[in-house]
C-alpha cells in the first residue's frame, strides 16, 4: 500500500464488493463529510478478498475487479482507493498495530466511518468500542453505521452474486444501481457464429476470480471504443455444435467491423433465456433470430 496522506482524510473500510447501493449511501455520506472538513475520502479495502486466503475459498467469484471497482468509486466522489494485499501476515496484525500502522500513520485518518458489526485484528477480536478507544488516543473520530441503517438498505454482496448465478440480471442491477459488467479483449474463436450469419465477438475476461453470469442469453450493451452498441451474449458451451468449454460470445446487432484484439465491455441489461441444445443448426438460426426480435422489441419498450 504506497499511500500516504498528510492533510488527513475521511475513510471507510470494507472489501465493497459490488458497490452496490447499500455500499453508495455510505460512500456518499463519507464524501460528503470529507468536503465538509477539506479532507480526503478515502476507502481501504483489501485484495485478495479475505475469504480466498483465510478460507481457501477459491470458488468465490468477485462482482467487480479491482479496476471496475475504482471506477465506480472515482464516480461517486472517493479520492482514493488504498488496496492493502491481504495476507496471512497481515491478518495477523494485532488491533493496535493494525489501527497505528495503517489508519494513522499511513492514511492519516481523521474521521472513520464503519459499521456498527465491524471487526479488525488478529482473529477479528476488536470491534467499534475498541476503535472509539483507539480515536481518543490517535485523535481520530469514529462514526457508527447503525444496524437499522444497514438492514434498511437490505443488500448484500452475496445476494447480488446469487442474482448473476441465477441468471437475475434484472435483481442484480436494482441492487448496484448499475448494470453488471464484463470486460476484456476480444480474441480469435472458432468462427461458428459467421458461419451461422451471426458474427460473434469472443469476449476474453482476465481475471479468473470475476464473476460470471449463469449460462444463457443476454440483451447487452457493448460499448466499444467510445460506441454503445447493443447486442446478444450467449454464455456457455454452444452445445449444438459440440462445443465443450464455457465462452462469452457477442452478436453486435447493428454493427459490421472486424474487433479481434480490441476492449470490450458489455453492461448486462436483462436475461433473454437459458442455453439451449437444439436439434439442428437451423434450429438454433431460428432461436437467434427470435433472441434478436425479442431484444429489439425489450429496447423499444424499457431504452
Amino acid at each position: 500500500m504506497a499511500y500516504n496522506n498528510e492533510r488527513g482524510c475521511v475513510v471507510t473500510i470494507g472489501t465493497f464488493d459490488g458497490v452496490h447501493v447499500g455500499h453508495q449511501a455510505i460512500i456518499k455520506r463519507l464524501v460528503k463529510l470529507a468536503k465538509q472538513e477539506q479532507l480526503d475520502a478515502v476507502l481501504l479495502t483489501f485484495f485478495p478478498h479475505p475469504r480466498m486466503v483465510l478460507q481457501r475459498d477459491t470458488d468465490l467469484k468477485l462482482i467487480n475487479t479491482l479496476a471496475e471497482k475504482k471506477e465506480v468509486l472515482e464516480s461517486l466522489g472517493i479520492d482514493h482507493m488504498v488496496v492493502e494485499p491481504f495476507t496471512k501476515e497481515f491478518s495477523r496484525l494485532t488491533a493496535l498495530e493494525y489501527v497505528r500502522d495503517i489508519l494513522v500513520n499511513q492514511l492519516n485518518a481523521k474521521h472513520i466511518i464503519i459499521g456498527y458489526d465491524h471487526r479488525f485484528g488478529r482473529n477479528r477480536t476488536a470491534n467499534i468500542d475498541n476503535l472509539k478507544e483507539y480515536g481518543e488516543t490517535y485523535d481520530f473520530n469514529v462514526e457508527e453505521i447503525t444496524a437499522q441503517e444497514l438492514n434498511d438498505v437490505a443488500i448484500s454482496s452475496t445476494k447480488i452474486r446469487n442474482a448473476l448465478n441465477d441468471g437475475d440480471i434484472s435483481t442484480a442491477n436494482n441492487y448496484l444501481g448499475y448494470r453488471y459488467t464484463l470486460s476484456g479483449n476480444v480474441t480469435q474463436g472458432k468462427g461458428i457464429g459467421k458461419d451461422l450469419g451471426f458474427p460473434t465477438a469472443n469476449l476474453k475476461v482476465d481475471q479468473d476470480y470475476k464473476l460470471i453470469p449463469k449460462k444463457g442469453v443476454y440483451l447487452v450493451q457493448a460499448n466499444l471504443n467510445g460506441s454503445h452498441i447493443y447486442g446478444l451474449t450467449s454464455i456457455g458451451t454452444n452445445p449444438t455444435v459440440g462445443g465443450t468449454h464455457t465462452t462469452i460470445e457477442t452478436f453486435l446487432m447493428d454493427f459490421e467491423g472486424n474487433l479481434y484484439d480490441q476492449p470490450l465491455t458489455l453492461e448486462f441489461i436483462t436475461h433473454i433465456r437459458e442455453e439451449k441444445h437444439f436439434e439442428s443448426v437451423e434450429h438454433l438460426i431460428e432461436a437467434i433470430k427470435a433472441d434478436e426480435a425479442y431484444a429489439r422489441q425489450y429496447l423499444k419498450q424499457h431504452e
